[in-house]
């Protein structure tokens, strides 16, 4: 082949490989996006980044993490003193944090890992602490329905030489979980009962900002019981990704070989970095606006009849509009059907930091309207059974 023919080929072969993602109305799209996103209640990892946060987070600096990302260090640095733990480290996901926060306490099978049995762990990581860490999972039912209390762990801990058992080498806390925030007396009293038996404490702490906004008690106090506690950037505080680990340097040197090893090392994520940074200078102090916005749906929706199976301790509402004779289903439908659009699930409601307010108005209207038209039909309101799982059966269907 000649020179040129070598050029033309060449030049077919970077046709072929060229791409462009963005379409002719990609500005339109990313806007009518936005607006769509302030009426979806599906949760709060449906977020998405504003001009601004794109504008901070462009000027992070640029270098490779697996070896070297200055802007990174600085928010690892961050966070551990923002927790008072010795070191942190940046995870793709609010899972790989967790999995690999276990995987690096356990050492040496056989163990147990014992946890709330609506736990994130539990239910929606799709068995990794098993395949990771071949671990036993201790799932538990909160006598109280709230709350894990030390009586509820110490019912089924592990900490004898049975050969039957796996003996329980990690509690693992999820604050908030479904909404709901842990109170912080217990949780010391179930680390000070973990210490004394040698266990380790792992706090799930994706939403701890939630905690942290609605009661006024810092950080590091709120994690001073654990050993390793994961936080999530991208779950209430509207950053694209990321959540960062924190613990001892021992634990996160470890586990920054398991997050190698788990396909986790990133490359130029000062731009993800950046976006973690905003969001928690400009965003977290939001979240007291969130969770009042949350209270007024709980209460409108109180107000209507229908039965509120989880309050709006922080972001999220959970109910049943049973009462009131009308389906999940018939609620969405109507709301998909609005001018502008709702996005509804079932049982659970999740108010974010985007979340307008005008949908919160529309959604209590379509549950009026639509309670108000049964009612016309015939509809008595029936008085619902205690007995089975009675107020508590939604726990059973709640998501991630």
């Amino acid at each position: 082949m000649t020179g040129a023919d070598i050029n033309d080929a060449r030049a077919q072969v970077a046709n072929l490989v060229k791409f462009d993602i963005l379409t002719e109305t990609q500005v339109d799209d990313n806007e009518k996006q936005r607006q769509q996103i302030a009426r979806s209640f599906i949760s709060d990892t449906v977020t998405v980044p504003t001009r601004e946060m794109y504008e901070y987070a462009v000027l992070a600096s640029l270098g490779d993490d697996v070896y070297q990302e200055p802007s990174t260090i600085a928010l690892e640095a961050h966070m551990a003193k923002l927790t008072g733990k010795e070191a942190a480290l940046f995870m793709p996901s609010g899972t790989m944090s967790n999995q690999i926060a276990l995987r690096s306490h356990l050492k040496q099978p056989p163990y147990s890992v014992l946890c709330d049995y609506r736990a994130h762990i539990n239910k929606y990581e799709a068995g990794g602490t098993a395949f990771h860490s071949g671990a036993h999972t201790i799932p538990v039912i909160p006598s109280n329905a709230h709350h894990l209390t030390l009586e509820d762990i110490q019912n089924f801990v592990v900490t004898g030489s049975d050969l039957h058992s796996a003996p329980t080498e990690v509690i693992e806390i999820e604050n908030t979980l479904n909404g709901s925030i842990f109170p912080q007396d217990e949780i010391i009293r179930i680390s000070e009962y973990a210490r004394s038996q040698d266990i380790k404490m792992h706090l799930d702490g994706a939403r701890i900002w939630h905690v942290a906004a609605e009661t006024g008690i810092p950080l590091k106090e709120l994690v001073d019981p654990f050993d390793s506690v994961s936080l999530c950037f991208s779950k209430g505080l509207g950053a694209p990704v990321g959540s960062c680990l924190v613990g001892s340097k021992a634990l996160i040197t470890r586990a920054r070989w398991f997050r190698k090893l788990f396909g986790g090392g990133m490359r130029q994520i000062g731009i993800l970095s950046g976006s973690a940074a905003y969001a928690l200078t400009y965003n977290f102090p939001k979240l007291v606006a969130v969770h009042a916005l949350a209270r007024k749906l709980e209460q409108g929706l109180a107000a209507l009849g229908v039965e509120i199976t989880g309050a709006a301790e922080t972001c999220m509402v959970f109910y049943d509009p049973e009462p009131v004779g009308v389906t999940y289903g018939e609620i969405a439908e109507r709301g998909s059907k609005l001018p502008n659009p709702l996005q509804l699930g079932a049982s659970r409601l999740v108010v974010h930091l985007q979340t307008s307010e005008a949908a919160v108005d529309d959604l209590i209207n379509v549950v009026r309207e639509l309670a108000e038209e049964k009612k016309a039909a015939g509809f008595v309101r029936q008085e619902k059974s205690e007995q089975g799982l009675g107020k508590y059966k939604d726990i059973y269907v709640r998501k991630p």
